[in-house]
């Protein structure tokens, strides 16, 4: 995917009032999760595979491996082959002494890769580590010459960048986006302890976004990790900066993978009762066929979003199929099938009521319809209406 097809895709997003979303994974769960809810780019970054094998984003920074090996091996294997129509981007360690910088970026272009992002980055270290290494000839300058040259070679290309004096290079170099690196995030077990705070990270965003918005409009701005770990701290960049998305990496893959299998292993090692009100009816004696059909309405209304066939149901409940469409239509006089569509059309309508910055597609995942178009046809056809006009009565009603 071209760096102008991946511009125009991001601009339309930022024209319907929505913010750019980019994800750092380093794990092919990761990549298919954050595609599946809605993210608009992913980056490969070495920091993202050290973070599943339970260090911090840190290890990325530290002798541990190749990193641009590192990452060409497991995005090749896990991140391109599980997601097909989100732009991927290869965190590349442009400072590596290892390899001629137009050739390697050459080759992560024939890989498949949308483009590239200057990570690991030199950008992170100051004072004297950063002033030896500069003069042993490794700087900030390599990277933005990697920027220069895949923006030449009409790669989408995102710049970290720690300052205005690097943001003006970046700008020159021709990046598609200046991404404000606040530091390492914050939280979890494995966050660092010590980051910028939100009112500073703040007044760093607006220096930099200034001076990038003197040189041009067509930059899209952006910002990544420091202290935005939740909704609340990253709408607070949004309220007071002119940024136009948020790129993250512990803040979906380790600190929520952490919480939940934390919280899961607890629930299982001390659980005490089944609260699952499913288990709990089938728990119960099910003997008269109203105990059938009530199974199959509570199962319905705690599983509407996911595939559900009458075929599955007789097995759990040990009866034919062929029995249990007869017995359901008897008792509530509709078919099994139209009873499920009916069901999952009236609640596609509260979930858009309800939440009304979903896009319909959204909608009607919720639901259990990944093919909207044939979603949309159905709601038409029992609607008498498309699922677009029908909001737009809806509202001025």
């Amino acid at each position: 995917m071209k760096s102008k097809k991946v511009m125009n895709k991001l601009n339309s997003e930022i024209k319907r009032g929505r913010y750019i979303l980019g994800v750092a994974v380093g794990a092919g769960i990761s990549a298919r999760s954050a595609s599946e809810g809605g993210a608009d780019f992913l980056l490969s970054l070495n920091s993202g595979k050290f973070r599943q094998m339970g260090l911090g984003s840190l290890g990325g920074y530290l002798s541990n491996a190749n990193s641009n090996q590192f990452v060409m091996d497991f995005s090749l294997k896990e991140i391109l082959p599980r997601v097909k129509n989100i732009p991927v981007l290869f965190g590349l360690n442009a400072t590596d002494p290892t390899i001629d910088l137009r050739s390697y970026i050459n080759l992560i272009k024939d890989k498949g890769f949308a483009g590239i992002n200057n990570y690991p980055t030199v950008g992170l270290f100051d004072g004297k580590f950063y002033n030896h290494l500069k003069e042993d000839g490794i700087s900030y300058d390599e990277e933005v010459e990697a920027i220069k040259i895949a923006h030449e070679m009409g790669l989408f290309t995102v710049a970290f960048v720690f300052n205005e004096y690097q943001a003006e290079e970046m700008v020159d170099a021709g990046a598609d986006v200046i991404c404000v690196h606040l530091g390492l995030t914050k939280g979890g077990d494995l966050g660092a302890s010590k980051v910028l705070s939100l009112s500073k990270s703040k007044e760093l965003v607006n220096n930099i976004f200034n001076l990038v918005e003197k040189k041009t409009t067509s930059i899209l701005k952006m910002v990544y990790g420091g202290p935005i770990q939740n909704k609340s701290d990253i709408q607070f960049i949004y309220n007071n900066t002119s940024c136009d998305g948020y790129i993250g990496g512990s803040t979906f893959e380790r600190i929520p993978s952490e919480e939940a299998i934390h919280k899961t292993t607890i629930e299982f090692k001390y659980m005490s009762s089944i609260e699952d009100p499913i288990l709990e009816q089938l728990n119960r004696s099910i003997d008269s066929p109203k105990d059938y059909v009530k199974f199959i309405l509570k199962y319905i209304e705690f599983h509407y979003s996911e595939s559900i066939s009458l075929k599955d149901l007789s097995e759990i409940l040990h009866v034919s199929s062929e029995y249990l469409s007869r017995l359901f239509k008897k008792e509530k006089n509709i078919s099994f099938k139209e009873y499920l569509i009916s069901y999952r059309l009236d609640k596609f309508i509260d979930i858009m009521i309800k939440y009304p910055n979903l896009s319909m597609r959204e909608g009607a995942i919720k639901v259990g319809y990944f093919n909207y178009v044939h979603f949309s046809k159905l709601f038409k056809k029992r609607k008498n209406i498309s699922p677009k006009n029908y909001f737009i009565s809806y509202k001025h009603n």
